[in-house]
């Protein structure tokens, strides 16, 4: 048996590539997502005729990133069945598109509950099943989008990514000793495969955004959207992450990177990522604990 993965956000887009690449590598895969038996039965269906044909081990489970018992249900049932997890994929996140202004306060916390709030609400259930084994991976989807190129009217969705990637890089550093590991996939933009803009979230207060798009040249929205998609070439192939995510979890202990891009839009990430993560690197011994650049070995 490969190792035990729990994938959040799972029932489409990125998180669905990676539950089934890792699956098709040989690994135990739980796809978690929402409404298992109602609007994602038909995902559970495609899962299970997936695994039929292909001969893998990939299995489909309830669970909610805002719900701590939705959680704690998974966690245990992942426990039940195959007695550990060893490797989480925190995917789950929701898009947002629109003048900053016109997002309700109630509406950015509605999207950092999602993108941030989520991961913690899983890591509290499942990071102790790692640290009593003293082994375990996690893996975050960050956002290119996080330091590199920042274009406007996603600037909730941009905010809420770049706490959890800050989140991710603290955790990094808390876990290294329990020999649990850290590693940071930084996707960049992609047009096809993962319907990020398709089912983005839209401004509640429309009469901000009204005054908005009155302000702006015609047209200025969309356009928007079309100068991003020209950044993407064409040969961008979104499975490029899941193909990253299975090279880090295949990768042996101690050697899987802190970060690793899948920008085929060059937006600049790399570069900057490469100064942010030097400067906290640096910082490390320069209080004396560069150990924790690593995850234990004993």
């Amino acid at each position: 048996m490969g190792l035990v993965t729990l994938v959040t956000g799972a029932s489409s887009g990125f998180g669905n590539m990676i539950a089934r690449d890792l699956a098709q590598a040989g690994h135990v895969v739980y796809a978690s997502m929402r409404g298992t038996d109602n609007k994602n039965a038909d995902k559970v269906k495609d899962n299970a005729a997936f695994a039929t044909e292909k001969g893998v081990d990939l299995r489909s489970i309830e669970l909610d990133v805002q719900d701590d018992a939705s959680i704690a249900a998974a966690a245990d049932t992942i426990i039940r069945e195959v007695g550990r997890i060893d490797v989480l994929v925190q995917n789950a996140g929701h898009m947002v598109y629109g003048p900053s202004e016109a997002f309700t306060a109630e509406q950015l916390r509605e999207l950092y509950d999602v993108n941030v709030l989520g991961t913690q609400r899983v890591n509290r259930a499942v990071v102790p099943h790692m640290r009593a084994a003293r082994s375990g991976l996690l893996v975050w989807v960050s956002s290119s989008s996080v330091a590199g190129g920042v274009p406007p009217l996603l600037g909730p969705y941009f905010a809420a990514k770049a706490a959890m990637d800050a989140l991710a890089v603290c955790y990094a550093k808390e876990l290294a000793p329990f020999c649990i590991e850290t590693s940071i996939v930084v996707p960049g933009a992609f047009t096809t495969g993962t319907n990020h803009f398709a089912n983005a979230g839209a401004p509640e207060d429309k009469e901000t955004e009204r005054r908005y798009i009155e302000g702006y040249p015609d047209g200025f929205m969309d356009n928007m959207k079309e100068a991003l998609a020209s950044t993407v070439p064409k040969s961008a192939d979104p499975g490029a992450v899941g193909r990253a995510v299975v090279d880090i979890v295949a990768a042996p202990h101690g050697d899987r990177p802190l970060r690793v891009h899948v920008d085929p839009a060059s937006d600049g990430a790399a570069v900057t990522f490469a100064v942010m993560d030097r400067v906290r690197s640096e910082f490390l011994h320069r209080i004396g604990y560069p150990e924790l650049l690593h995850p234990s070995t004993k």
